[in-house]
C-alpha cells in the first residue's frame, strides 16, 4: 500500500516510516537493507562495487546525469569489491548501492556520518540533474552517488562501506525563532545559563581544558598511515594525532590547512520528536569551516535515552590564513525540525550509538586510552 499522509502532516521521517519507504519501492537497493542501516531519524547509505577517480568535483546540472559526467571527467576506475584504498587529496565517485523513487511530497537531504566527518573525510552526495550537493528534490527517482576526499588520512573502502546518510522530509517542519525558544524552555536544548537562542541555538567552542590534563583538542598529524573505514577500536590515537592542551588565555591559532577536533562549550540534547542539524553561524565571522557532520538525531544526549547532554564534536578545518578562535566563540548553530512521529529506537537506545553522552571523542576508528 503507498504511504499516506494528511495534509499537515510535515516533518522528518522516523525509522518506521524508512522502513515503509523501502517496503514501498521509494528506496530501491541492490541488496537489502541491513537493519542497522536504519537510524532514527536516517538512513545510512552504502558504496557500491567501483569507484571512479574524476579529474575535479563537479555538479550535473539540470539536464545531465552524473553518469555522463563521469565518462567525461574519469581517470581511471578501481574495484573496491574487495577493498580498495582512497588516496588524500583526490577526487572519487562511487554509485551508492541505494537509489530512489521518491513521491512527489518527499524530499531528502544528505550528510556525512559522525565518524566520517571526524576522519577529514569530505564526502557529498549527489543526484542526476542536480544543481546541489546532498539536496534531492521531491520526486526523484533516479541513482545516488557519493563524491569522496580524503583530506587527510588515506582510507581503505569497500563494498558496503557507510560513510554518508540521509533524511528524508514531508514539507517545511523547521522551528521558527518562538518555536525554537518555547522547545528550549520546556526542554532545556542546551545546558547554558544564557543560551543565544534565534533561528537556532548557538554553539560555542570550549577552549577551557575540557578533557583530563587540560585537554582542549586533537590536530590531525600529517604523512600517517592508512584508516579501514571498517575496523573500530585499532588504531593508537598517537599514531595519527597530536592532542593539544588549553593555554592561559584559552584560545587556539588554527593553523592554515590543519584539521582539528574540538568540543562545543554547551552540552546540547535533542528530544525525541525532534531533530537536529549543525549549520554555518556565519561565513563573514572567521577563516575556518566547522563540523562537516551535521545530523543531530532524536534522543541525542537525551536524559531517557541514556544521555546527560553531550558536547557536539567540532570537526574544524582552517583554510588560507592563520585564525585565533577564542574559548566560546560561537562556530555554528543548531537548527530543530519536528519529527512526522516519534522513533520506536533513540539515539543510544540499544541501537550501537557511538556518540552518546560524549565529550571530546575521536572517531570510532580509534583506541580509547586506559
Amino acid at each position: 500500500m503507498p504511504l499516506a499522509f494528511a495534509a499537515e502532516d510535515k516533518g522528518i521521517l522516523p525509522d518506521r516510516l524508512i522502513v515503509a519507504l523501502a517496503e514501498n519501492g521509494a528506496i530501491l537497493a541492490a541488496y537489502p537493507l541491513a537493519p542497522d542501516q536504519i537510524q532514527p531519524a536516517s538512513l545510512d547509505l552504502r558504496l557500491g562495487e567501483t569507484a571512479f577517480r574524476v579529474r575535479a568535483s563537479f555538479l550535473p546540472g539540470p539536464r545531465t546525469t552524473v553518469a555522463e559526467r563521469i565518462d567525461e571527467l574519469k581517470l581511471h576506475e578501481i574495484s573496491i569489491a574487495e577493498g580498495a584504498v582512497l588516496e588524500t587529496g583526490c577526487v572519487y565517485i562511487v554509485p551508492l548501492i541505494e537509489s530512489l523513487a521518491l513521491p512527489h511530497d518527499l524530499a531528502a537531504a544528505a550528510n556525512p556520518k559522525s565518524s566520517t566527518g571526524r576522519l577529514d573525510v569530505f564526502t557529498r552526495v549527489i543526484a542526476d540533474e542536480t544543481r546541489g550537493f546532498d539536496h534531492i528534490r521531491p520526486g526523484y527517482h533516479g541513482p545516488l552517488y557519493s563524491e569522496i576526499s580524503p583530506r587527510t588520512f588515506p582510507i581503505l573502502v569497500r563494498e558496503g562501506s557507510r560513510l554518508s546518510q540521509i533524511r528524508f522530509r514531508r514539507g517545511d517542519a523547521l522551528l521558527d525563532a518562538a518555536e525554537l525558544a518555547a522547545l528550549h524552555a520546556r526542554e532545556r536544548l542546551v545546558d547554558a545559563t544564557e543560551a543565544d537562542v534565534g533561528d537556532g541555538i548557538a554553539v560555542g567552542v570550549d577552549l577551557s581544558g575540557l578533557g583530563a590534563g587540560g585537554l582542549v583538542g586533537y590536530r590531525a598529524k600529517r604523512h600517517t598511515g592508512l584508516i579501514d573505514v571498517e575496523r573500530r577500536g585499532r588504531y593508537p590515537v598517537a599514531d595519527f594525532w597530536e592532542p593539544m592542551l588549553g593555554r592561559k588565555d584559552r584560545s587556539l591559532v588554527l593553523d592554515p590547512n590543519e584539521f582539528y577536533i574540538l568540543a562545543s562549550r554547551e552540552a546540547v540534547q535533542v528530544p525525541p520528536d525532534h531533530a537536529a542539524e549543525m549549520v554555518p553561524f556565519d561565513p563573514l565571522v572567521g577563516e575556518f569551516r566547522v563540523h562537516y557532520a551535521g545530523f543531530f538525531d532524536p534522543g541525542f544526549g537525551y536524559a531517557g535515552a541514556g544521555g546527560r547532554g553531550a558536547r557536539a564534536v567540532l570537526e574544524v578545518r582552517s583554510r588560507e590564513v592563520p585564525f585565533i578562535l577564542e574559548h566560546g566563540q560561537i562556530v555554528g548553530r543548531l537548527v530543530y525540525e519536528r519529527m512526522l512521529e516519534r522513533p520506536q529506537k533513540l539515539y543510544g537506545e540499544g541501537i550501537g550509538s557511538n556518540y552518546q553522552a560524549q565529550g571530546l571523542k575521536l572517531s570510532k576508528h580509534f583506541r580509547t586510552p586506559p
